[in-house]
């Protein structure tokens, strides 16, 4: 009887007592590290056995994106060369033509005697028209000055010269261009002259104009060429522009002309 009673007791103490903590294994502790290891590293390809066949999909995303960037690097430099070599081209072509290389002798619109000479060391994008066109030329010339603004708001490149050419002599004297150009820009130089003078200057760049015939209010439009030129520093003329252009489209060909300019007459 007694020792069933000191058996009770002694599994009511045992059942008291807590489970003791066993200190981690070398194994445990490796098991751990490894898993550890797996997580920073990301998966990986294994064969039938568990063992690694390859690179991570990371090592591999790495390798295809580099060599993707290869390819595309690539491709825009040769893309920057051929626009180069077109450009490159289109000027020689330019200048083949002969065209803008003589001289003129005209008045500005306040009246001081202007010559091609006078814009040398400028970029010069001109247009030829007349100051009672409907609306032609109000629409290039917006679009003239809408270039010269934007490359203004870049710092860095040189300044824009605008002029306006009258091709209509007989009512574009200084004071009608004065009142005209104020309109749109306040550097936009108006040009007139006599009539043979218009005639030289319009023939320099091979503008064809041609007075209509009169109404009864002695009023007539002139049928003119349509195109903005673009001359470089050295006076040459580089580039025309037509009616289809964007203001956008011109103000990137000036920069690209602006960035490849090396002065022959230095």
């Amino acid at each position: 009887m007694l020792l069933l009673t000191r058996s009770s007791t002694a599994w009511h103490r045992l059942s008291q007592l807590k489970p003791p903590v066993l200190p981690g294994t070398l194994g445990g502790q490796a098991l751990h590290l490894r898993s550890w290891l797996l997580s920073r590293q990301g998966p990986t390809e294994t064969g039938g056995q568990g063992q690694p066949q390859g690179p991570g999909l990371r090592t591999r995303l790495l390798i295809t994106a580099l060599f993707g960037a290869g390819l595309g690097g690539a491709w825009l430099a040769l893309r920057a060369e051929k626009e180069r070599l077109q450009q490159q081209k289109r000027t020689e072509a330019l200048r083949q033509a002969a065209v803008g290389q003589g001289d003129f002798h005209l008045l500005d619109h306040r009246g001081q005697a202007r010559c091609k000479a006078d814009f040398r060391g400028q970029w010069v994008l001109m247009y030829f028209g007349f100051t009672h066109c409907p609306d032609i030329c109000p629409d290039e010339l917006e679009k003239l000055v809408q270039v010269v603004r934007q490359l203004e708001a870049e710092p860095g490149l040189p300044p824009v010269q605008p002029v306006f050419i009258t091709v209509d002599p007989e009512r574009d004297d200084v004071e009608a261009m004065a009142r005209y150009v104020q309109d749109f820009h306040p550097r936009l130089l108006g040009l007139t002259g006599s009539t043979e003078q218009v005639a030289q200057a319009s023939h320099s760049y091979r503008v064809y104009y041609n007075a209509g015939p009169k109404d009864e209010d002695q009023d007539y439009i002139v049928d003119h060429s349509i195109a903005i030129y673009l001359l470089n520093p050295d006076g040459l003329f580089t580039d025309y522009y037509g009616r289809s252009r964007s203001a956008e489209q011109i103000s990137d060909s000036v920069r690209r002309h602006m960035a490849a300019f090396r002065s022959v007459l230095s």
